[in-house]
């Protein structure tokens, strides 16, 4: 994995992007120790049949104790 100090973050932040854009993964260093990682974000989209399979698994809302403690910490009186 390649390195890139906070230095040349600073003075070639758009060059360094490009980097990361094109689908390298950088360590960001400061005084030569590892203090970060850039990398390009995965922008693809879940497939409908996997997201109705998450929501189906999530479990029931009681809308009663929601309620509750929605209440419980919010003053309704406003």
């Amino acid at each position: 994995m390649n390195e890139v100090s906070v230095r040349n973050l600073r003075n070639d932040g758009g060059r360094i992007l490009d980097r990361v854009e094109q689908g390298e993964t950088l360590v960001v260093t400061r005084n030569r120790r590892p203090v970060a990682e850039l990398r390009p974000i995965s922008l693809e989209a879940l497939p409908a049949e996997l997201i109705l399979q998450r929501w189906r698994g999530l479990p029931d809302v009681d809308l009663a104790s929601f309620r509750a403690d929605i209440d419980s910490v919010v003053d309704t009186s406003l």
